[in-house]
């Protein structure tokens, strides 16, 4: 890893979305929007919208920065950026870092937009410090982010990018908590759903919702989402190739 290439590639990245208002719009405007919509559909029902709303909360922007962060990488290798790249003495790692810090600043900026927006105008009632509810926003658009970088490297078109969404995200979606307790499900569901980190997430919001103080429950769920969006990492830095096939 080179610092100096790392923090380059990541300048070049935010370079790209300053001139892109659609793709900005998109990561931080649209899981504000989300959840804005969410809370009228629970207009009179308080108590529901604390309980679907801050899991929500962690879910939109790993949709959001996923499907971006997806397409983003996949560009690269289309139109030849990631080929040139790779031959000047930038390393996969330094490359897939570089993206990762340029969008986790924007996860920065989307979590702590989206936390604002759900703990003040829309009324989120939380147990647990505040914080931790932003930091788990931050990590659920991280994760989403380096799932989308890994997922990328299997993809041959935009279109084929797009079609990981269902595929990468959907079971974890269903399986997470949100519709079902995890509790509740047969017993090789609920094998399955401990192994997805989307579970890791909504379980941390439920417990700020509903527990005050720090359990260790809770630094274990942020462990695992911590340790799932590295892990995405390595494994896209190991799959990334040139080009497409």
């Amino acid at each position: 890893m080179n610092v100096t290439r790392t923090l380059a590639t990541a300048r070049r990245v935010l370079a790209q979305l300053r001139h892109d208002p659609r793709t900005i719009a998109l990561l931080l405007v649209v899981p504000c929007l989300l959840l804005t919509l969410l809370r009228f559909m629970f207009d009179g029902q308080p108590h529901a919208f604390d309980r679907v709303g801050a899991a929500l909360l962690g879910i939109f922007p790993l949709l959001v920065m996923f499907l971006v962060t997806s397409v983003a990488m996949l560009r690269e290798r289309t139109t030849g950026t990631l080929e040139r790249l790779l031959t000047m003495p930038l390393g996969r790692l330094d490359l897939l870092l570089g993206y990762a810090l340029a969008f986790g600043l924007v996860a920065l900026v989307q979590a702590a937009l989206a936390s604002v927006l759900t703990l003040g105008l829309l009324g989120l009632d939380v147990a647990g410090p505040t914080w931790l509810l932003f930091a788990v926003a931050l990590g659920d658009g991280l994760l989403g982010m380096a799932l989308g970088l890994l997922v990328s490297a299997f993809a041959a078109t935009e279109f084929q990018a797009v079609q990981f969404l269902p595929a990468v995200i959907l079971p974890q979606l269903l399986l997470c908590g949100l519709f079902v307790p995890r509790d509740s499900m047969a017993a090789g569901l609920r094998v399955v759903s401990d192994v997805l980190p989307l579970s890791y997430a909504v379980d941390a919001m439920n417990r700020l919702t509903g527990t005050a103080g720090v359990s260790g429950a809770l630094v274990r769920d942020l462990a695992v989402i911590a340790g799932s969006a590295l892990l995405a990492l390595a494994l896209g830095a190991a799959t990334l190739r040139r080009r497409t096939a």
